[in-house]
């Protein structure tokens, strides 16, 4: 039996000043916030999709790009507030930037680029072995980084703030300079324990990457290609998965692992450093994320930890 459809009107204000700043009549009820982002976009080609956060209240939440009018707590007048984010930039730029520097600026220190040491070490190379598998290490670090998002990471979000990739690169550029200086410094003393302490490291080293990448595999498999679905991740056969039994983002774990293995062998405090940096964020993003797992997920392991099994 034929039914009348009934559409919506839709007014956009200004979060902050609530100046009327679009009007839509004859919305479809079942049109996406994505679709009513493209129908203001029209009307004010500066703020384009990425940018935009519609919301219900002013100072509310950003409503998902799915989210349906038609299952709203709306009428069929329908105010929705508006509010720039600024200037977007893509997810696979900002990380293809962040980690093309650490790697580029670890091999001018290693090769002893003129300008960085005294000139008499210009292109020299250094006596220990261990300055070396340092090099291939941070190296196949940030090269599997960057392959990784070329081929294996799928972005929930496309777009971040554009001011963020500066943040972002001070950080790692910052961090890769002044461990690099240290260990490829010509007066640089190896490890106190020497090959052993090395060996150890290398196999933690080692050890940690495979357990990174295959969470990372894990994850992406759990992703179905363009969609944004989430799902409760849970232990494979590849036994390096297994330790998603005790914590929700064991790639944070691994990576700490990773880090903690490069300050074992290269004993340096630039690099015990950064990884204490890196482990205060990780540990805010775990959280985080640990607990939008609980919310959302009602038979969510309970026995989980953020990042460290039992302790955090």
């Amino acid at each position: 039996r034929w039914r009348a459809v009934v559409f919506f009107e839709v007014e956009i204000l200004d979060a902050k000043t609530k100046d009327k700043l679009c009007f839509l009549d004859k919305v479809e009820p079942n049109a996406t916030i994505g679709e009513i982002k493209s129908m203001f976009h029209k009307s004010h080609p500066q703020w384009y999709p990425a940018r935009q956060s519609i919301r219900l209240d002013p100072k509310g939440k950003s409503l998902k790009d799915e989210d349906v009018l038609q299952h709203l707590p709306v009428g069929t007048t329908a105010t929705f507030y508006f509010r720039d984010l600024g200037a977007q930039i893509s997810w696979v730029t900002v990380f293809l930037t962040e980690y093309t520097g650490p790697l580029v600026i670890y091999l001018m220190f290693y090769f002893r680029v003129p300008f960085i040491y005294a000139p008499k070490y210009d292109f020299t190379t250094s006596k220990h072995w261990v300055v070396h598998l340092a090099c291939m290490c941070h190296s196949f670090h940030y090269v599997k980084r960057l392959l990784e998002t070329l081929f294996v990471h799928r972005f929930s979000h496309g777009t971040m703030p554009l001011r963020n990739i500066f943040k972002n690169c001070t950080y790692y550029w910052g961090f890769a300079a002044w461990m690099a200086y240290y260990i490829n410094h010509p007066l640089y003393t190896p490890p106190m324990y020497g090959e052993q302490q090395i060996r150890l490291a290398l196999i933690i080293f080692l050890f940690c990457q495979i357990g990174n990448f295959s969470i990372h595999i894990a994850l992406r498999n759990l992703r179905p290609p363009g969609s944004k679905t989430r799902k409760i991740p849970y232990p494979t056969k590849n036994p390096f998965t297994w330790i998603f039994l005790l914590v929700s983002c064991p790639n944070y774990t691994y990576e700490l692992g990773s880090w903690l293995g490069f300050t074992l062998m290269t004993q340096c405090l630039p690099v015990a450093f950064f990884t204490l940096v890196g482990f205060i964020q990780m540990t805010v993003w775990a959280k985080g994320k640990h607990r939008s797992y609980l919310k959302e997920f009602r038979d969510y392991p309970p026995l989980r930890s953020p990042i460290l099994p039992f302790i955090l």
